[in-house]
């Protein structure tokens, strides 16, 4: 066989190799989609990240319970201000009344 023919013949294996891949990915692509519609596939992705952020907001907390002790006391005490400056005597601040009685 000339050295030409060779050459031909070992391209020629060489395309048909690369085109029998890409139509694999094509068909497993066409499989992966064919299963799901594009609003369901986001769905699946929205869930998917919701889950991860929920599981790293959930060791964060364990990992940080002081922390987490505090900004709850903390929200506790911005919620129950008005009356606990009440016991001591001093009004609480409302500037919408304020606003209003100045003019």
């Amino acid at each position: 066989m000339s050295d030409r023919k060779a050459q031909m013949l070992a391209d020629r294996h060489l395309r048909n190799s690369a085109k029998a891949l890409v139509d694999a990915d094509v068909q497993n692509l066409k499989t992966t989609f064919r299963g799901k519609s594009l609003g369901e596939r986001a769905m699946d992705r929205v869930r998917e990240g919701a889950i991860d952020v929920y599981e790293e907001a959930v060791e964060v907390a364990e990992n940080n319970k002081g922390a987490l002790a505090a900004l709850v006391a903390a929200i506790a005490v911005w919620f129950a201000r008005n009356p606990i400056l009440s016991i001591f005597g001093l009004e609480p601040e409302d500037d919408e009344e304020t606003a209003q009685n100045d003019e």
